[in-house]
């Protein structure tokens, strides 16, 4: 995957068009392509799609070191879940990063903010596609559609867990259309759009990718959609998980560790992708959850909670060791305080030597993928939609929870399988992958979970309204009265 301001370089009768710095919400950013003059062919559409995948890749920060406008798409996504979860923190109290753990995010903070406009281009690149998808090829018009709207989806599925209502835009609007660009619209409208969203590529997408749209990669985001609403859709999401299942195209990984080094594995359903060593297609975060011998830019982030280390030592099993490990004097202790994310250790990492690691020539370039789903997920999806919110006896439910402990080691099988064993399940599994935090909010236990961590570890401004993130401050000042803040 080409970094789209060099892939399309390359393409001649391209003419850009830059904006007012104070308007990122206009469809035509800094360094955009005047759509007119470029999508005229399958080509030119084919090339606007790759387009929207790197804005969900986004900038490395070791490219661009600025920590305003740089679009750092999903690189930063982690303190904006895990960080508010009970499982990572910051390990210091220093910057505006530390806020994440914390709760103490306010309307200003930096990357919240990048996070919010890197959604944003997602939307409105997949949008400058979608208006010019009738100049592709008659036989590809139904695939990209599909493709351009997932990515669509996926981006306002992030926003309204994260923020609530947020502005609806489906088409390209100009910057003057401030009705549009910042009305928040309400949750069931915003809803109604990604699922319609999604069910295009349920229909018109196949298989054939992993790092781009895929038609389990739908149904799976679609499942997890319908779980996630005021009033989920069990059964639906259920028949989703399972048609991804009986396809027979993904199984899991023997060795979890492959998982995460194995990349694009019969286990990956979607994954965005990243090139090691290449400044344009690299990614910084990997360097940023190392601590005792630093290589990232911060002092150490994602640094595991006890909590968590507690609970992956009652059910890690073996996925224990390919998860975190801790450094120094710590490795000796079987609840350390400072441990380390290893699912997405740098390139040419070794961490054998407790006292000394080494990670690699170039750790702040990283080429590790990012995991979007794979297929623990939707067996544990598969579980969620079958008990429907209860404790259960179904046994088609625990074979799909059992097919992932079994892969960790353990053959206890529960005659019932209830709601908080599933939750801490999928935590240990998914864990630094970003769905903890979402996971809380689904099962409808975030205040009491979270609420309870912030009480242990003395995070004194937590309260129910934290769940949600402060729309951004230059959001809501631009939109001139537009734009309401969510209450603090």
């Amino acid at each position: 995957m080409k970094h789209i301001k060099y892939f399309v370089f390359a393409v001649t009768g391209v003419f850009f068009a830059s904006c007012d710095a104070d308007e990122f919400l206009n469809p035509l950013p800094d360094a955009a392509i005047v759509t007119e003059s470029y999508f005229q062919s399958d080509d030119d559409v084919l090339s606007g799609i790759i387009g929207i995948y790197d804005a969900v890749q986004g900038v490395n920060e070791n490219t661009e070191s600025s920590s305003i406008r740089f679009n750092r798409g999903i690189q930063l996504e982690y303190l904006l879940t895990e960080h508010r979860s009970d499982n990572t923190r910051s390990k210091t109290l220093e910057g505006s990063r530390a806020d994440f753990h914390r709760y103490i995010v306010e309307p200003d903070n930096i990357q919240s903010e990048d996070y919010y406009q890197s959604m944003y281009e997602i939307i409105f690149r997949a949008n400058n596609v979608l208006a010019y998808i009738d100049n592709a090829e008659a036989d590809n018009i139904n695939a990209y559609t599909a493709e351009a709207k997932f990515l669509r989806a996926y981006a306002y599925f992030n926003l309204v867990r994260l923020y609530g209502p947020v502005p609806l835009v489906t088409a390209v609007v100009g910057p003057d259309e401030k009705e549009t660009l910042f009305t928040r619209i309400e949750l069931p409208v915003v809803y109604d759009q990604i699922i319609q969203d999604l069910l295009e590529g349920v229909e018109h997408l196949d298989n054939t990718h992993k790092s781009r749209a895929s038609k389990a990669a739908a149904q799976g985001l679609l499942a997890k959609v319908y779980l996630s609403l005021p009033e989920p859709n069990y059964t639906a999401a259920a028949a989703l998980c399972q048609a991804i299942i009986d396809s027979g195209e993904f199984s899991l990984q023997s060795n979890f560790r492959d998982v995460f080094y194995n990349e694009l594995n019969s286990e990956i359903i979607f994954a965005v992708q990243f090139l090691s060593g290449n400044p344009e297609e690299s990614q910084g975060f990997s360097s940023e959850f190392t601590s005792y011998k630093r290589q990232g830019r911060q002092d150490g982030l994602n640094i595991v909670n006890t909590n968590l280390a507690e609970v992956f030592n009652e059910r890690g099993g073996n996925r224990t060791a390919a998860s975190y490990a801790a450094f120094g004097s710590e490795a000796l202790l079987a609840v350390p305080e400072n441990a380390e994310v290893i699912k997405f250790l740098p390139d040419g990492s070794d961490i054998s030597d407790r006292a000394n690691p080494s990670y690699g020539p170039s750790p702040a370039n990283a080429g590790n993928d990012w995991i979007i789903l794979r297929y623990s997920d939707i067996l544990l999806l598969h579980a969620e939609a079958l008990m429907a919110g209860n404790d259960t006896t179904n046994n088609t439910a625990i074979d799909s929870y059992m097919a992932v402990r079994s892969r960790a080691g353990f053959t206890d099988r529960p005659s019932v399988l209830t709601q908080s064993e599933l939750l801490n399940e999928r935590r240990v599994e998914l864990a630094f992958e970003n769905h903890r935090f979402f996971d809380l909010l689904r099962f409808g236990v975030a205040h009491d979970v979270l609420g309870a961590h912030a009480e242990d570890m003395g995070y004194t401004s937590y309260n129910i309204r934290r769940l949600l993130l402060p729309m951004p401050a230059r959001e809501v000042n631009l939109s001139e009265g537009l734009m309401t803040q969510n209450p603090q």
